[in-house]
């Protein structure tokens, strides 16, 4: 338990100073009209993704059931030939 205690305060303490060292204070405002423009792109950049990936998808899928309706059309294909009258 005491180690357990000891990592815990270890942890807290380089924490501590990491937050202290790396931080910058900033004298800034972001505009709520700002933060919701940027959540707008990352949204639209996600649904486009989204949709790209489900037409490829679907492209990937229709050429694999193809290729196996082919493989069994073959087996099972009746011919017909034109007949000029």
């Amino acid at each position: 338990m005491k180690k357990l205690m000891l990592q815990a305060a270890k942890f807290t303490y380089f924490a501590g100073c990491f937050w202290y060292l790396f931080t910058i204070p900033a004298q800034a405002y972001i505009d709520p009209s700002a933060v919701t423009y940027i959540i707008q792109a990352v949204a639209g950049v996600l649904i486009a993704l989204g949709a790209a990936l489900t037409i490829f998808r679907h492209k990937i899928f229709a050429f694999f059931k193809k290729s196996k309706k082919d493989k069994n059309a073959e087996g099972n294909a009746i011919e017909f030939k034109d007949v000029d009258d």
